[in-house]
């Protein structure tokens, strides 16, 4: 088992080095914001098939729903509320291994078990966050905190 786990990690690294790189060179030929968080959106989630990938862009006090890849979401989210309104309030990474064992947590669908919302800084400040879901338990891992974080820089 515990061989099998290393394969598994192996690959996953392989796959966000390359996805890294990707969105590297997509950056040098791109520079409106939303463009490059759609394609970013599209690719993590062809990538890992993840059941909702997507940005919430910062817009006065709340965040509004941005490019994503998945089914309905979300609209608007206060400051401080749920996954991506903590990693907004508390300007970190959060890995939620069962969202329903958050506190606060919105359910914009009941098929999303676990959750990874990672900040998107600009010189200090939170401008938008990058929402990752999965319809299975602890799907996240300090793995897809590491690069998605690196990705983050990149947007």
């Amino acid at each position: 088992m515990a061989e099998e786990l290393k394969i598994a990690e192996g690959g996953k690294r392989e796959k966000y080095t390359l996805l890294y790189r990707q969105i590297e060179a997509m950056r040098e030929c791109e520079s409106d914001s939303i463009a490059l968080m759609a394609n970013a959106a599209a690719m993590i989630h062809s990538t890992f098939g993840f059941w909702w990938t997507g940005f919430y862009r910062v817009i006065g006090n709340e965040l509004v729903l941005g490019p994503f890849q998945g089914p309905l979401a979300c609209t608007r989210i206060a400051f401080g509320r749920g996954v991506c309104g903590t990693a907004w309030k508390e300007r970190t990474t959060q890995v939620v291994p069962d969202v329903e064992q958050f506190p606060g947590h919105i359910a914009c669908s009941s098929a999303s078990k676990s959750e990874i919302v990672v900040p998107i800084m600009d010189n200090g400040t939170v401008k938008a966050v990058l929402d990752i879901d999965s319809e299975h338990y602890s799907t996240f891992d300090a793995t897809d905190k590491e690069w998605l974080e690196k990705i983050a820089t990149l947007l």
